[in-house]
């Protein structure tokens, strides 16, 4: 559960009355966009509240008028979906921020600079979108945000996404150590086992994150991982 000191304000008005919860703000992104939550985990106070700030409590009564149940849960879900929410101002300014340091993040990991075949580091990508006057919505999905980053930043930088093969091999007590990493740093397309016990596969991995993946796996397996590039 979050703080009380971190949580927002949902708020629905229905039927004369005001309904409250507090909760994570990372919750409302999830669900406004489809998302699976539990939000047993982002409610600060698993109860429904017609003045949260003051504690106060709508009637029971009046509670299954609205909602049909009494279940805070099944309450909250509806009022983060049909409701409005309080955000204070460092709350929104914390989130937006947030948000563009993972705008950022995820165009280094998966852009490339064409010309050169190597991702662009976070810092020129944070410079060139300052400079484009790039501002995230709090509301807005991820994938829409990365898209109007994108065309604000093919002006300013020879950028494009794109997916690399690499071709990996592990001995079969490494595999069972970088398992994690593999399945976290890209897609497994094909795999075999050698006669030898040593696990051998290609993997689609995002441009930007081929020498993460091998440094990695070297890493873990001290040295003695083979990462190639295949394209």
């Amino acid at each position: 559960m979050v703080d009380l000191d971190d949580a927002i304000i949902a708020r629905l008005d229905s039927h004369g009355e005001t309904f409250e919860i507090l909760l994570d703000p990372a919750a409302m992104d999830l669900i406004k966009h489809g998302k699976e939550v539990d939000l047993s985990k982002y409610l600060a106070v698993e109860d429904v509240f017609k003045d949260a700030k003051k504690g106060l409590r709508p009637s029971e009564e009046k509670i299954i008028e609205v909602f049909g149940t009494t279940e805070p849960l099944e309450i909250a879900r509806t009022i983060i979906e049909k409701g409005e929410v309080q955000i204070t101002t460092e709350q929104r300014r914390e989130m937006l921020e947030a948000k563009r340091r993972r705008v950022i993040t995820y165009i280094s990991a998966n852009a490339i600079n064409p010309q050169t075949k190597l991702p662009h580091p976070a810092q020129r990508i944070e410079i060139a979108l300052d400079e484009a006057k790039f501002r995230p919505d709090l509301f807005k999905p991820m994938d829409r945000e990365i898209d109007e980053a994108m065309k604000l930043l093919r002006p300013l930088l020879p950028i494009r996404f794109e997916k690399s093969k690499v071709a990996v091999k592990l001995s079969g007590n490494d595999y069972a150590r970088c398992y994690e990493d593999i399945v976290h740093f890209g897609t497994v397309e094909r795999e075999e086992w050698g006669n030898d016990g040593s696990w051998m596969a290609i993997m689609e991995v995002p441009a930007g994150l081929t020498l993460e993946l091998s440094e990695k796996l070297k890493q873990k397996t001290k040295g003695s991982a083979s990462v190639k590039m295949l394209d």
